[in-house]
């Protein structure tokens, strides 16, 4: 009896202080990427000149990966992969600066990425460091892990307990342990005090989207008709998921027909570099609002509608950028798809635009990444608990309907979504 209670104080202490040494790293790593990413990006927004350098810097990114990242440059699949792999291989700690950088280089250049890809990346890789110090077995290594990416997660939005979900959620469930829980939420928790405690020393913060539902009354909103508009809007999102996901998958098996890897960053930059001119030079849109992280259109979204085609056109911009090999991520991305679509649908969804955008921005995140529970938790996070049902609906909505082709290949055939394609495709045979 004693020795059961000793190795469960054991596990305890061990964690707990897991938990504040790796939100610390995390959280102030993640908080000095997100002060240099929006020096970049303000460099960039005054300096558009620099687009040119897209190719030049894509070849350097390439070369960067080809020269010290062979194993990095899978990114958070690594991480994934890495937990259900029955023979584990430490992930280099090459990642986090690799990405750093490489990321920062990307949205000065003008590539159309996100930034959680990264502060995961970077979370993942630094966490795996402390496994052989705390001389940690293969189950605590994988609770490591959960902690690293749900630190980063949870720093980079601001978001805990959609961060310590997300972890777990990517890992799939059935493959955590209930002993992964409290670990997962208190490493987000650290992570994310720390970050907002830099954030506020240096003048960085997280975007505040509950300010635009501020004048919403959600109680007259609740009916069944608006119930089932909510649910359809979730479909069109779930339908938006799937041709980002595909196109995504599709564009990278182009790009991998270029053997010299450093040469698909170079190229896809050329590209891009063409079509950013193009646009400028013969239409009256703004590629410029394209590019990046796109939080300005994100907000204005929530209270004018987008251009019809604009989340059709991020879309493009992002699967390209990424699939050429440039770095960041997709969930910032996916938010500004989702809520320009989400804007857009105000012309035959009788909901209010605000919802709308908000709805968009979450479902279309549940439905790309393959984490349902997520979503929910997010929108609740970020808009607040009044808005949960319609967030929800969408969510769900999104996420049956977004195919099995998802941002993360590590868990294409093994979610709970790919076995209930399967069984009813199965049933239609018979």
């Amino acid at each position: 009896m004693n020795w059961v209670k000793n190795k469960i104080l054991n596990y305890l202490l061990k964690f707990t202080i897991l938990s504040v040494v790796i939100g610390f790293y995390i959280g102030t790593a993640t908080a000095i990427f997100l002060l240099s990413l929006e020096v970049a990006t303000n460099y960039r927004a005054n300096h558009h000149l620099i687009i040119f350098s897209l190719p030049i810097l894509g070849l350097f990114i390439g070369w960067m990966y080809y020269k010290f990242g062979t194993a990095a440059k899978k990114g958070t699949n690594l991480i994934i992969e890495q937990h259900s792999a029955a023979k584990k291989e430490t992930i280099p700690f090459m990642m986090a600066p690799l990405v750093f950088i490489t990321t920062l280089l990307t949205h000065l250049a003008g590539g159309s990425a996100g930034r959680e890809g990264t502060a995961v990346q970077m979370g993942g890789a630094m966490a795996d460091q402390f496994t052989k110090s705390f001389k940690l077995d293969k189950e605590g290594r994988n609770t490591l892990l959960i902690m690293g990416v749900s630190a980063g997660f949870a720093a980079v939005f601001g978001t805990p307990f959609a961060g310590a979900v997300f972890a777990l959620e990517i890992m799939l469930f059935k493959n955590c342990k209930w002993q992964d829980i409290g670990p997962s939420f208190a490493a987000a928790y650290f992570a994310d005090y720390f970050c907002t405690h830099w954030g506020i020393s240096w003048g960085i913060h997280h975007t505040n989207y509950a300010v635009y539902f501020a004048g919403i009354n959600f109680d007259n909103l609740i009916s069944a008709k608006n119930i089932a508009w909510a649910m359809l809007a979730g479909v069109f999102f779930g339908f938006a998921a799937f041709l980002f996901s595909s196109l995504h998958k599709l564009l990278t098996k182009l790009f991998s027909k270029i053997k010299y890897e450093p040469l698909r960053p170079f190229i896809g930059g050329a590209i891009l570099l063409i079509v950013i001119i193009l646009l400028s030079n013969t239409t009256s849109l703004d590629p410029f609002k394209f590019i990046g992280l796109g939080i300005e259109s994100i907000t204005a979204s929530f209270q004018k509608p987008a251009g019809n085609y604009d989340f059709l056109i991020k879309i493009l911009f992002t699967t390209f950028t990424l699939s050429a090999s440039f770095k960041g991520g997709e969930v910032t991305p996916l938010f500004f798809i989702g809520a320009t679509l989400g804007s857009v649908l105000i012309c035959f969804i009788p909901l209010p635009m605000a919802l709308l955008g908000g709805m968009g921005l979450v479902a279309l995140f549940a439905g790309a990444t393959h984490a349902g529970i997520t979503g929910i938790v997010l929108g609740i996070e970020l808009f607040g608990m009044s808005a949960g049902l319609f967030i929800g609906l969408a969510s769900v909505l999104a996420y049956f309907t977004s195919g099995i082709e998802g941002i993360y290949s590590a868990q294409l055939k093994e979610g709970a979504k790919y076995k209930l394609y399967n069984y009813f495709k199965s049933i239609s045979k018979l």
